[in-house]
């Protein structure tokens, strides 16, 4: 046989390739011994050499898919099954969640974080399409945490490089809002309380951009602001009917979570209608509260941007401005003295105005108390080691000595004087 190629037993090179059941063998021609019975090889060369290849070089088992990684591939695909997305977006996450998959880090991990990386494949490929989807509502329909797919999310995204645009307000607000059973009468929701769809998913997004606008958004979780804006766009499009109605009974009839900081976020959108409201004309002369003012909220928006403005941002210039004209006047007459007096709102005497709330975070107007560590306690001993930089200050001169000793000797002294024999 070409190849050089032995018998073991009488070492013969007459070896003739003989298919026994459709397995392919060597066998001595001379002998009839069986060579190379059952060896699984890739090339004819590799038979002719007698050179026995393992299982994974001839069928490719490294390439196998393991079973772990066919249920992970078929619940992206009845992911992206429920939430109805395009096939381009099933074969995108797929392909992210094959790339994962290949790092040993993603492969040694727990069955908890392989269940949540095939949520965060879907949520990247549908960021990526700019295509509507919270990372709630993966971990709502996956049973998963909420910190741990946080944590392996933003991991994915850093081990396979990928840009992930932040997701459009306006199309969360849409997305979020369409959610709410608040559009149809059903036994559960009373006439009164049931909304026209798009009135309150305009006055929704303009109560958040109001919220953006005014730094309440910014660096905070979307939804629990989102809520606040959509609770109150249903209290000021019919305002007699809904006023009495809290933010637990309205997340209740809407069939929704309320987030724990959407309270906050109520009375942060409330503050900031009631300094708008102080602004407009026409409210001025109402004394309005934070209960009141959700009737007016269509008017406030309407012009939301001049009385953001006055508001906040030329707030402390006409201030600033209203002290420098009344420390001018101060230095006229007694009369401009009184007159100023008079005109300064009946504050009483040494008395300012308060300044307006500057246009800030809510992080910086009301930061958090820092816990200011204790001062390490030091005990000395006086076995502590002497410094070589240090050892100087410990040695006396000799002039030093001499003033040392007679110390001593008027020390000794003046005790012998004040006790005496």
């Amino acid at each position: 046989m070409p190849g050089g190629g032995h018998c073991p037993d009488c070492g013969s090179t007459e070896l003739v390739e003989d298919s026994h059941y459709s397995q392919s063998q060597l066998v001595c021609s001379d002998c009839g011994c069986v060579v190379t019975e059952g060896v699984l090889t890739t090339t004819f060369s590799d038979e002719g050499n007698l050179r026995e290849v393992t299982y994974s070089r001839s069928t490719g088992e490294n390439d196998q898919v393991s079973r772990s990684q066919q249920r992970g591939l078929r619940r992206v695909r009845d992911l992206c099954r429920v939430l109805q997305l395009p096939s381009t977006f099933e074969d995108t996450a797929v392909a992210y969640y094959q790339q994962a998959y290949r790092h040993s880090g993603i492969r040694a991990a727990r069955l908890q974080k392989k269940e949540v990386l095939v949520g965060c494949c879907v949520l990247i490929t549908c960021r990526q399409h700019n295509w509507p989807l919270t990372m709630g509502t993966v971990c709502a329909l996956l049973y998963a945490d909420l910190d741990v797919f946080s944590g392996t999310y933003m991991q994915i995204v850093k081990l396979l490089g990928l840009d992930v645009p932040s997701l459009c307000l306006a199309d969360l607000v849409k997305t979020y809002c369409s959610s709410f059973r608040l559009f149809q009468a059903s036994p559960s929701v009373p006439p009164k309380y049931v909304e026209d769809k798009e009135k309150m998913l305009s006055r929704t997004l303009q109560l958040v951009e109001l919220a953006d606008e005014t730094w309440l958004v910014t660096g905070r979780h979307p939804l629990p602001v989102i809520t606040a804006a959509t609770f109150l766009a249903w209290q000021s499009l019919q305002p007699s009917h809904r006023l009495t109605c809290s933010l637990a009974r309205f997340c209740k009839l809407a069939n929704v979570d309320l987030p724990y900081p959407a309270s906050s976020r109520l009375q942060e959108l409330l503050s900031v209608l009631l300094r708008m409201a102080e602004r407009l004309a026409w409210l001025q002369v109402l004394k309005l509260d934070k209960r009141s003012v959700v009737k007016h909220i269509g008017d406030l928006l309407q012009h939301r941007h001049t009385l953001v403005r006055k508001a906040f941002r030329d707030g402390t210039a006409e201030m600033e401005a209203g002290e420098k004209e009344l420390r001018e006047r101060c230095q006229g007459p007694e009369q401009g003295k009184e007159e100023v007096a008079s005109s300064s709102l009946d504050l009483p005497e040494g008395k300012r105005p308060a300044s307006p709330t500057p246009l800030l975070p809510p992080c910086m107007l009301k930061p958090p108390k820092r816990i200011c560590p204790p001062p390490p306690v030091s005990t000395v001993t006086g076995d502590e080691n002497i410094s070589d930089s240090e050892i100087e200050q410990y040695l006396r001169t000799p002039q030093e000595i001499k003033d040392f000793e007679k110390a001593q000797a008027a020390r000794q002294a003046a005790r012998s004087v004040s006790n005496p024999p």
